[in-house]
């Protein structure tokens, strides 16, 4: 009769398993599958300790197997994967079909991929579906799309190709950015599932594509293909992305009707989508439908809030979020600290970040530094923001410093400006913001000379003004407009409404604002590059769209100019619209003659 197995305990020192390992060869165990892999996934967890001793263990096993080999190989690191797998082959021992594919997913550099390659087709296995996957993957992940589309087209020819096979090379071919090719691979498939399509989505989302990526959405559906949480969660980021929520609408209702489960991620995509088209209201509506809220869902909510403004609802979304026992991270510091700032709260902002940091552990990071200087810039007190970005206890980055330069730009504060602009446009010099913010403060204080060299270190950098591009979406159709350029099909009833538009509000008592108009020009002059910035060219284009009592939504690229942002107040009166501007920093809801940011951003 055998001694009994001793009692499994956990495995914490190197001292204990060696205690353990000696009681099962006393007991004659050693060498049974199940205690030999407990040894061997205690090991795994530090390879460049514990190396050795699995070497010893695996060699003088009297019975080695691939299945004792195969768990350890996906475990460990590339480079000792592949001296595990010369160990299993001097025992002489070979591998069996699930070998390869652990072995090569995580295969680096590209000349160990090549040897598993060399040794792949040597031992036979070249025609076996999953080890042809995973060599497909590694060669991917080396950034050699040439070599997997070799194995890839030579394993057409054996039959070996499975649906994997095709997912494989087009999510890999998107992560490398080829997603036109990605594009043909996947038109070429005999067969998807919904990993392909989500890969294929997934791809056109990561490359700034959207509207391409909710055309491989309508296909699906087209095709009667029913969807899943995933492909969901792509489809709102493709309409976030998009700026589309007439999109954005219909993907949610396709979620109810498809009764997906809406869970942590998929309630992020959908809350964040409805947050960045603009409609807080509606996102805050599918939040507290939620049974249960993850962290991530809290923190879009909290972020949305804080970019629409709504300083106060976020930080009371916060304080249900500690009552309901859930700790905050970083990124939750980084929005509530957010909202202080846009709602101009800066006590409030100030004491959070004390709470947080003392009650929670959260170190501030770079960012949260930013974030502090935000929030005494924005309310006017360069000296205290200067102060934080002295205290910090590492070198600011130009995020940090931009934001106080914005600061000093947006209050006129011109020594400190000049003196932050110079270190920020060294620190990030292709950034032509950066130059153009510059011009403008020097250009406030009459500095011509200072504004022209400013232009003339632009000349010489190759970097050009940023041009300034509006989206609005009216009825599902969404179109962009650029500054000083128009190449819509209602080119000519656009200029004829934007410049009807600026005449009728100027009688209501609107007043260009050509302070930030750079050259030294008359007044007329001026006021003229106004008229064609890109958030006026598509407020008219919605004018012409859209009736009294009807909503516009404007994406622009780049922060609202002061004087647009005075015109769209009196055009939300004159022509009884609302108007949601998001720019590149928040939303604005113009109603009533009013902005939502009460002209404090």
């Amino acid at each position: 009769m055998s001694a009994p197995a001793p009692t499994p305990i956990p495995l914490i020192t190197i001292a204990e398993l060696r205690q353990h390992h000696s009681q099962l060869v006393r007991l004659g165990l050693a060498s049974h599958p199940s205690h030999a892999r407990r040894l061997l996934s205690f090991l795994a967890r530090d390879p460049d300790s514990h190396f050795p001793y699995a070497a010893r263990l695996l060699a003088h096993h009297p019975d080695p197997h691939p299945a004792l080999f195969n768990p350890l190989l996906s475990a460990l690191p590339s480079r000792h994967a592949a001296r595990l797998l010369a160990l299993m082959l001097s025992l002489p021992l070979a591998p069996d079909h699930f070998t390869f594919p652990r072995v090569l997913p995580g295969a680096a550099p590209l000349l160990l991929v090549a040897q598993l390659h060399a040794l792949l087709v040597k031992l036979g296995f070249h025609s076996h579906t999953q080890s042809l996957n995973a060599l497909l993957a590694a060669y991917l992940a080396n950034a050699r799309p040439d070599l997997a589309s070799r194995v890839f087209r030579g394993g057409g020819g054996g039959g070996a190709l499975d649906v994997v096979s095709w997912t494989t090379m087009v999510g890999g071919l998107c992560k490398l950015g080829l997603v036109d090719v990605a594009r043909e691979v996947f038109d070429g498939m005999p067969e998807r599932n919904l990993i392909s399509w989500n890969a294929m989505m997934s791809g056109y989302v990561k490359a700034g594509r959207f509207l391409d990526a909710l055309e491989v959405f309508d296909e699906m559906r087209a095709r009667g293909v029913e969807g899943n949480g995933f492909v969901a969660a792509t489809a709102a980021v493709a309409c976030t992305g998009a700026g589309t929520l007439a999109r954005g609408r219909e993907v949610h209702r396709w979620v109810a009707r498809s009764e997906i489960r809406m869970d942590d991620k998929l309630a992020t995509a959908v809350v964040d989508m409805y947050c960045k088209c603009g409609c807080v209201e509606e996102a805050r509506r599918v939040f507290e439908a939620l049974p249960a809220k993850g962290l991530t869902t809290w923190n879009c909510m909290i972020g949305g809030l804080a970019v629409h403004g709504r300083g106060e609802d976020a930080v009371e979304v916060f304080a249900r979020m500690e009552r309901e026992g859930v700790a905050p991270d970083d990124v939750t510091l980084v929005n509530v600290l957010t909202a202080c700032a846009h709602a101009g709260m800066v006590s409030e902002g100030r004491r959070y970040l004390d709470h947080i940091v003392r009650r929670y552990g959260v170190e501030p990071k770079m960012e949260h530094y930013g974030c502090l200087v935000d929030l005494y810039g924005r309310a006017g007190q360069l000296d205290e923001a200067k102060k934080v970005i002295d205290d910090m206890p590492m070198e600011p980055d130009v995020g940090v410093l931009g934001a106080l330069f914005g600061a000093c730009k947006l209050h006129g504060d011109v020594d400190l400006g000049e003196a932050i602009g110079w270190r920020v446009i060294e620190l990030d010099p292709q950034n032509s913001g950066r130059y153009v913010l510059l011009a403008n403060l020097l250009a406030t204080a009459g500095r011509w000379e200072d504004v022209a060299r400013v232009r003339r270190l632009m000349d010489e950098r190759n970097v050009s003004k940023e041009a300034g591009r509006s989206v609005i979406e009216v009825d599902g159709e969404v179109c962009e407009f650029q500054c000083g350029s128009l190449s819509h099909h209602q080119a000519e009833e656009v200029y004829a409404m934007a410049r009807d538009m600026m005449r009728r509000i100027g009688a209501e008592g609107y007043v260009p604002d050509t302070r930030d108009v750079l050259h030294d020009i008359a007044k007329e002059e001026k006021e003229t590059p106004l008229l064609y910035h890109s958030e006026k060219l598509a407020i008219a284009f919605g004018l012409l769209r859209t009736r009294p009592g009807d909503t516009m939504r404007i994406t622009k690229n780049l922060r609202v100019c002061r004087d647009c942002h005075e015109a769209t107040k009196f055009v939300s009166r004159v022509f009884d619209r609302e108007i949601v501007v998001r720019d590149r920093n928040r939303f604005h809801h113009f109603r009533d003659g009013k902005c939502s940011c009460k002209d404090y951003w």
